[in-house]
């Protein structure tokens, strides 16, 4: 059951939090003694001050450049707090990319993080006022007079903050290449974490490991508002999520609940799972037998569950679409894991269902309070662009009236641009991208994405993209170069010519285990080996735009 609040907005949800759970733990780096919510609601408070002496008043932009960290909160909240409107920017974008976000957000202030100042050290932008290192909320100035953040000032007033004023400019770093600022309201970010939160339940006793950029939506709304709203404790790593620190961070925190993108599972799988299993030419032969490989899998989940200290409960997977071999083992191993989708425009949950009632390739049914339908479906195979409507649907584009008419209707519908299908429990099927889709020559439907899951549960495959050529299918394809060095090692010298050999013997053996489980029209016709990782958005996406 979903709960009521009086009011949809951060200061009438967080506000409430306090009230009830002030002296439980808020956030914390990992290793640190965590802030309390009214330690947090204090700085909050304190910020506000300091924002109100930087000239700072309901409306402006305040901009975030940061990896994560208890303080990106609080300046998040401080932001919408005042009703002034906050514009999250993801650490790997480029200068080029920020000082135009920057510019076109017309962001007053900037908090950066440390490792990322020399990202903005040399901006120039008219609307930018001044620069605040977010470790301290110090200004990042030479000047010997300048302000300075006092943690304990409160503000003389409260701002009056409405459902429907914009909260958040979220930036999109998307797979077309063309980033559009998503305009999104406190009502939009609220009613999607309050809805979402009736998927699992979450109380004060959870703790949340944070591995996602909080620039993202999905981190965003799922990583931090839920647990603020809940009551729980959200853990930051401080630092990138390699292996050693998240095994280290894991046996310290024994998180609860987590989100992650595919391409971590699917990393975990291919590195601990498939050796242990490949490893013995008996568990090679048993694994082919699927009763034996449920029982396979459920040793190894068992083992996952302690990597991950042995507490999870939910383990939400989105951004990014699941390897089905990945997705098959999760399912056998009674891993607590579960499959969202949704989109930035939708603030961004639009399906989602726990880990118990969870559908094999399914991303589940349409989230309490969104409506989805299916627009223009195939006659013979159902599929069509995925249209959403709710309380989450953003306001629009910042600054781009054309662009949001191309996806908003008069009634309030949002194209997604996602092709998708629905059962008869309306639990839904991605298929792909409208824009990727392929028109074959007698006029099918291919959806590349589909070959793509076929071509990346291939050994020694890490990810692949099918392209249309001159009337074939290709498929780019990124191998994983040091699982075959490993597994074929011979004189070094000798190395290099013996792995393109068997590199050619490979595509010639995928090309032939793709066609036979493809449809006729959707046969490729070249395969392309990849020398490098594909690049790739902040959710773990192919950047597709650069390959075509």
């Amino acid at each position: 059951m979903m709960k009521q609040y009086k009011s949809l907005t951060f200061p009438a949800l967080f506000t409430e939090t306090v009230e009830k759970f002030g002296n439980c733990n808020a956030m914390a780096l990992v290793g640190q003694t965590p802030f309390t919510y009214n330690e947090v609601y204090s700085n909050i408070q304190a910020l506000i001050v300091f924002f109100e002496k930087l000239g700072v008043k309901p409306g402006d932009k305040i901009a975030l450049l940061s990896t994560n960290m208890p303080n990106w909160g609080m300046a998040y909240y401080a932001t919408t707090f005042m009703g002034a409107v906050v514009v999250p920017m993801l650490p790997d974008f480029s200068e080029y990319e920020i000082e135009n976000i920057l510019r076109h957000s017309e962001a007053k202030l900037v908090f950066v993080s440390k490792g990322l100042l020399p990202k903005i050290k040399n901006l120039d932008v008219d609307t930018l006022h001044h620069k605040l290192a977010i470790e301290d909320f110090s200004l990042i100035s030479s000047n010997k007079n300048e302000i300075n953040f006092d943690s304990s000032l409160t503000p003389e007033c409260r701002y009056e903050v409405n459902e429907e004023d914009m909260a958040a400019i979220i930036y999109t770093s998307g797979t077309t290449g063309s980033s559009k600022g998503v305009m999104l309201s406190h009502k939009n970010i609220c009613s999607n974490a309050i809805a979402s939160k009736t998927i699992h339940p979450i109380d004060e006793t959870d703790r949340f490991l944070s591995i996602l950029p909080l620039s993202h939506t999905y981190e965003n709304t799922l990583g931090y508002v839920i647990p603020m709203i809940a009551g729980a404790c959200i853990y930051y790593l401080g630092k990138a999520p390699v292996p050693s620190l998240l095994i280290s961070a894991f046996k310290d925190v024994k998180p609860t609940i987590m989100f992650s993108v595919p391409l971590i599972i699917e990393k975990i799988y291919r590195s601990k799972i498939l050796p242990s299993i490949n490893g013995k030419a008996v568990t090679r032969y048993l694994y082919k037998i699927p009763f034996f490989r449920k029982k396979l899998n459920a040793i190894a989940g068992k083992k996952l569950m302690e990597t991950f200290g042995g507490k999870l409960t939910f383990f939400g997977i989105g951004g990014a679409k699941l390897n089905s071999q990945v997705e098959l083992f999760l399912r056998e191993a009674k891993f607590p894991y579960a499959i969202g989708y949704g989109l930035t425009e939708t603030a961004p949950l639009i399906a989602g269902s726990g880990p118990a009632i969870t559908k094999f390739k399914s991303t589940g049914p349409a989230l309490v309070g969104v409506e989805l339908k299916i627009n223009n479906p195939d006659p013979i195979t159902q599929i069509g662009e995925v249209w959403a409507k709710g309380d989450n649907v953003m306001m629009g584009y910042y600054k781009e009236p054309e662009k949001t008419k191309e996806v908003l209707t008069e009634d309030g519908w949002f194209k997604t641009g996602d092709l998708a299908k629905m059962d008869k429990d309306n639990y839904l099927y991605i298929e792909g991208r409208l824009k990727n889709m392929i028109v074959g020559a007698s006029g099918e439907n291919i959806y590349p994405e589909e070959i793509e899951s076929v071509i990346n549960n291939f050994k020694h495959v890490v990810e692949s993209v099918v392209i249309e050529q001159k009337g074939k299918l290709v498929a780019m394809v990124h191998f994983n170069y040091e699982e075959l060095e490993q597994q074929y090692h011979n004189v070094k010298k000798e190395m290099g010519n013996y792995v393109d050999l068997t590199v050619d013997e490979l595509m010639q053996e995928l090309q032939v285990y793709v066609n036979s489980r493809v449809n006729k029209f959707s046969q490729v016709q070249l395969i392309v080996a990849h020398v490098d990782p594909f690049q790739k958005t902040a959710t773990h996406k192919i950047k597709r735009f650069l390959y075509y």
